[in-house]
């Protein structure tokens, strides 16, 4: 029999006056604030040993209790044996390099063929909490974004790693290929970026928007396009897409927001560096530059 998932955390000075659901969301981002909901109201979450309601307002200190009972949610996801490219592996943590167009877990229209199921199959124990159809799973990338990914093996691990990525204590490289040539070396774009009020499903560069930065440097001036090493120093859904689109120099590939036509996206998730959750050694997870961007570096 499987058996039930279980944590507890501490409410800190910064996350008191939160309301319950929000405050979980935030914390585990992965299951949406709608799952939260059911999982307080059926008694799932309990604060300092006491039932509440999601929209109850948390203190400092509180004790906040979570079970994810070993069924709840588990149906969608099964294994399967995919090919999938380790870039890194210890007793801690998987480095996974996923390939453009694999989706990281299932969602709507893609229960199978995910990273998520060619990781149960491949490992027999990830944490599955807060929801087990994302089993050790970080952080994200969009479908079409190849590159590394940081997988937890240990609860305490998926824990230290998510505390990491909210306090923007990992460093992210991306390499990407834009449209046309640049006058500068480099930049910083530091625009704010929210949900498009055209169309939801799309972000945009609009006032009232986030706090976004992203650091980027010109590597080689190719034919009616430019090699770019990007850092995203925030972490925003599309942001470097949408930051590229802002100033005119659209990623290839990039139908979603208007960028000229190629074989794929190109963008890739180079490099990722973090402290590691077990030793606490600063480590670099690295991911190979794929033959789409090499043939262009040829040509």
């Amino acid at each position: 029999m499987n058996e039930n998932l279980s944590t507890t955390l501490r409410v800190s000075k910064e996350e008191a006056d939160y309301r319950l659901d929000k405050l979980l969301a935030a914390i585990f981002p992965d299951r949406s604030r709608n799952k939260w909901q059911q999982l307080i109201k059926s008694g799932n979450v309990v604060v300092d040993e006491g039932e509440r309601k999601p929209s109850y307002t948390v203190s400092t200190g509180e004790k906040i209790s979570v079970r994810v009972p070993a069924d709840f949610d588990s149906d969608r996801l099964v294994p399967q044996d995919l090919s999938l490219d380790i870039v890194y592996e210890d007793s801690a943590l998987i480095g996974v390099n996923k390939p453009d167009g694999m989706v990281v877990h299932p969602g709507p229209g893609h229960e199978k063929g995910t990273l998520a199921n060619g990781l149960i199959y491949r490992y027999d124990r990830l944490p599955k909490l807060p929801d087990p159809t994302r089993p050790g799973i970080v952080h994200r990338l969009d479908k079409d974004t190849s590159g590394v990914l940081a997988v937890a093996r240990t609860e305490e691990g998926y824990l230290d790693l998510k505390e990491q990525f909210k306090k923007r204590e990992t460093e992210k490289e991306y390499l990407a290929v834009v449209e046309g040539g640049f006058d500068e070396e480099g930049g910083m774009i530091n625009a704010p970026v929210g949900r498009s009020s055209k169309d939801k499903t799309k972000m945009t560069v609009k006032l009232g928007g986030k706090d976004s930065r992203t650091e980027f440097s010109i590597l080689e001036e190719l034919d009616d396009a430019s090699l770019l090493r990007v850092k995203p120093l925030t972490g925003r859904t599309h942001q470097i897409r949408v930051h590229m689109s802002y100033i005119g120099h659209k990623i290839l590939g990039d139908s979603y927001y208007g960028g000229p036509p190629h074989e794929r996206l190109m963008l890739h998730s180079k490099r990722l560096t973090l402290r590691h959750p077990e030793n606490e050694d600063i480590i670099s997870l690295e991911a190979p530059e794929p033959e789409e961007f090499r043939e262009m570096r040829k040509n």
